[in-house]
């Protein structure tokens, strides 16, 4: 029993040993560098932010392994520690760094051992000035002391108030100066390209005054700053000695990339015209977008993490291509292929801290990469419009060319013809100039014979008018007229209001305000405006017709059946047969039957009113 202790206590002791072994990060004297995540050592997430570095060193149980820790599962409210074993080679010269890749963690706490044994407390994070950096690089860099040998343990700790990548890099002095040179290099050449394109693009503004070109410089320029925002460039160049700038500087730039990406999509696709309702969809995007980026700049900063929203109004511009495209407008092709770029360089970006992608260089830079294509395809895009453009111009121009060169021929031939022709026709006008004298003495005779039987028509219109008024007359006289026969003599209003207008006035006209005879025209049709006083008189004035609210067509019916004593319809027929309703034709029989009633001789309603002469 005694023995099976022992050997139990010895197993346990060698996967302790063993255990510990696998998490020490050993170094040989060939090796230029080691990267290790958060999730490939053993860490202690701090709730309370309170424990101090004494007592997780005297109580190592508290740091804990988690192989499925990522990004995501960074907790900005907690604290966490970091307990890093490294074996150094015993014999080398190699002059040793800690580097940290993540430029946006707040505030860094590296407690790193001397040969003594003892720790030494060193303070870095974008919470303070750029030069308190052991190196003025974009990164945070901890040099090591030469002559560190065998194992030895590093402590970090780590308080961001975003969600932070901890990943730490062991490099060699002579590593950390050859990459960092050629990653300086390359960051020229990235952000030099985008000075150029946004200068080229803003003297082709200048020189053409298309907003599009301005609207597109502003998104490189956008890009620029994001891209920087991202490489911590901007911390070392912008604003070294503000680090405040650091908290906001993320969203802001992220929110000028995507402003001015829908701005410069709508323009360049012209959605306004190739598709209305996308484009009012873009509008109320960058709207609401921007009413989020208000609130999370003036009100809650946290919400600037909340980057996984960008995939929208990505989408929306990117699909919007792809539905110009499909309608046939082609320099979108250059388009849809830019934004696919930038829509794939946000996803690598999103997989990379879900660590659904390994981390290494393509996949660190591939923002980068797919920024530098999608630059490159929206410059291919505007030149390709301008191809096109200048191919349609050309293509205009010798088609008008070619039609000019017709026209040439066509007026060679017709100025021919037309001399032809002219003297054809000078021929012609000499013989018919003898004709026409010919024809004009027959003309004289037959003028004076027309005249004679005008004299005689002339008569006769005006016996054949006084006829039409005398049937006129009869008809209305006529107490048995059906409504279609009313019809034919009172078809509509313009009939009705010359019947009253010669009524009223045929006599000649009288202000009934100041007694005046002389007048101009009213406002309404067949009014009368007095010369003295101004009373403007409607022709329905002072009579029963006045104000009514129904057509005036069938109010003169009503009254036509109202005289007419030998036919007598009830409401009901003559609301059907008027299409009025029963209360309207009982109201104005009503008011006509009123109007009889009264002693008021200036308002037009006699029994025989339809019997009036018509002169």
């Amino acid at each position: 029993m005694k023995l099976l202790r022992i050997f139990s206590i010895s197993i346990l002791f060698l996967l302790i040993c063993a255990e510990a072994e696998s998490q020490t990060i050993r170094l040989n004297s060939e090796q230029e560098e080691e990267i290790v995540a958060i999730n490939q050592l053993k860490f202690f997430q701090d709730a309370t932010g309170k424990t101090s570095f004494e007592k997780l060193k005297q109580e190592p149980e508290l740091f804990r392994s988690n192989q499925n820790f990522a990004v995501k599962d960074f907790d900005p409210s907690s604290t966490y520690w970091v307990k890093m074993k490294v074996r150094f080679p015993e014999q080398t010269q190699k002059q040793w760094i800690i580097e940290f890749y993540d430029q946006t963690i707040d505030h860094i706490e590296a407690y790193i051992p001397d040969k003594n044994g003892k720790y030494k407390k060193l303070v870095l994070g974008d919470l303070y000035n750029f030069d308190q950096k052991p190196f003025l690089h974009k990164n945070f860099e901890i040099p090591l002391d030469s002559e560190l040998k065998g194992t030895q343990e590093f402590y970090f700790m780590f308080r961001s108030a975003t969600k932070a990548d901890v990943r730490i890099a062991l490099r060699t002095i002579n590593r950390f100066v050859h990459y960092s040179l050629n990653e300086y290099y390359l960051y020229g050449l990235f952000y030099g390209m985008i000075l150029i394109i946004s200068l080229y693009n803003l003297l082709i503004f200048t020189a053409i005054r298309e907003s599009k070109y301005l609207f597109y410089t502003f998104y490189i320029l956008s890009v620029g700053v994001y891209a920087m925002c991202v490489d911590g460039v901007a911390y070392q160049y912008l604003w070294p000695t503000s680090p405040e700038w650091n908290q906001i500087a993320y969203g802001f730039a992220l929110f000028l990339l995507i402003f001015w990406a829908l701005v410069f999509g709508q323009r360049f696709l012209n959605t306004k015209v190739r598709a209305p309702k996308l484009h009012a969809i873009l509008q109320w995007t960058i709207v609401l977008r921007t009413a989020l980026f208000l609130y999370a700049l003036f009100i809650d900063n946290s919400m600037f993490e909340k980057r996984n929203i960008e995939i929208i109004p990505l989408s929306l511009i990117f699909y919007a291509g792809i539905y110009v495209l499909i309608r046939g407008y082609k320099p979108a092709r250059f388009f849809v292929m830019a934004y696919g770029m930038l829509f794939l360089g946000f996803l690598f970006k999103a997989l990379l801290n879900l660590t659904f992608l390994p981390f290494n260089i393509i996949t660190y830079y591939s923002l980068h990469i797919c920024f530098l294509f999608e630059m490159l395809f929206l410059s291919f895009a505007l030149s390709d419009r301008v191809r096109i453009l200048k191919d349609n111009r050309d293509r205009a121009l010798k088609r008008t060319l070619i039609q000019h060169q017709e026209n040439v021929k066509l007026k060679d031939k017709v100025n021919k013809e037309l001399e032809n022709l002219v003297a054809k026709r000078t021929r012609q006008l000499e013989e018919k100039n003898l004709l026409l004298e010919q024809s004009n003495q027959k003309l004289y005779e037959q003028t004076n014979e027309i005249n004679k039987i005008n004299s005689l028509l002339d008569l006769d219109n005006w016996k054949l008018k006084n006829n039409i008024k005398e049937i006129l007359q009869d008809r209305l006289i006529n107490k048995n007229l059906t409504l279609e026969q009313f019809n034919k003599i009172f078809p509509d209003k313009i009939s009705c209001y010359k019947f009253l207008e010669k009524l009223k006035w045929g006599q000649g006209y009288e202000c009934q305000k100041c007694g005046n005879t002389k007048y101009s025209d009213g406002h309404s049709k067949l009014a009368r405006r007095c010369s003295k006083c101004g009373y403007d008189e409607s022709i329905t004035s002072h009579t029963v017709f006045h104000r009514i609210k129904f057509p005036i067509e069938k109010a003169f019916y009503i009254l036509y059946i109202t005289n007419n004593k030998n036919v007598d319809y009830t409401l009901d027929e003559l609301s059907e047969m008027l299409d009025l309703r029963r209360n309207t034709v009982w109201n104005f029989k009503k008011k006509i039957e009123s109007v009889y009633q009264s002693a008021d001789s200036s308002n037009i309603l006699i029994h025989d009113l339809f019997t009036a002469h018509l002169n």
